[in-house]
């Protein structure tokens, strides 16, 4: 089975502010991550998604019912993955499907983000300048520490200009019928309730989320 997420053009941009129920959202096409890797966690993080797109930037927003969440970086480019974390790979130059931004951000709205040639070994880190283009907007209040271990739901929303990938790589700017490889991803390593899950399935005995021959398409309309 091929996952495929529907991506449509927006009629006005969206004002950054992790707000799940604007209008800009409602009608849009929305996604789970409930793939797991690894062992399953305990309690189960419910983490769903939406993109949408104009002709300058590509929106996305994640929400995720979450509880033992811990946030601990708070500088751009740290390991975001440990704390409380979603994340965005995804291959814009339809020619080289292989080649992918990975952009991951914590539920304080930090941001780590790198352009992979090969997965794990040859890759770029962007600039902190370019990364900082990106707009964020996050519902947590920042740091979360120690450990909150309550039922939470938090918001991250954030709009990626096309041009500060297209210092990176090629870029099939969106419109109708252009399609991404991509993943999204929900992960906590350093919680006491560790996991690795999934929008499109990852088939390996050993969670990896740099294995972009997994990924799913975004199509975009």
């Amino acid at each position: 089975m091929e996952y495929v997420h529907n991506v449509y053009r927006l009629e006005k941009s969206i004002d950054i502010d992790a707000n799940w129920d604007k209008s800009q959202w409602t009608n849009t096409e929305h996604a789970l991550i409930n793939n797991y890797m690894g062992e399953v966690p305990g309690f189960r993080p419910y983490t769903e998604f939406k993109l949408a797109y104009d002709t300058d930037n590509i929106y996305v927003i994640f929400r995720v019912k979450d509880r033992y969440v811990l946030c601990e970086n708070k500088n751009i480019n740290d390991p975001v993955w440990k704390d409380s974390c979603v994340e965005f790979f995804f291959a814009p130059d339809t020619n080289k499907p292989d080649r992918y931004f990975n952009l991951e951000i914590n539920c304080a709205g930090t941001p780590l983000m790198h352009y992979n040639s090969l997965p794990r070994e040859q890759f770029v880190e962007l600039d902190i300048e370019d990364i900082g283009k990106i707009k964020i907007a996050h519902s947590m209040p920042g740091i979360v520490y120690p450990e909150l271990t309550s039922q939470v739901t938090w918001t991250v929303e954030y709009k990626i200009p096309f041009e500060i990938l297209e210092k990176y790589s090629k870029v099939a700017r969106p419109e109708k019928g252009v399609m991404w490889r991509a993943n999204f991803y929900k992960i906590a390593v350093n919680t006491s309730n560790p996991h690795y899950i999934t929008w499109a399935p990852v088939m390996n005995d050993i969670p990896d989320f740099h294995l972009p021959e997994f990924f799913g398409r975004i199509r975009f309309n």
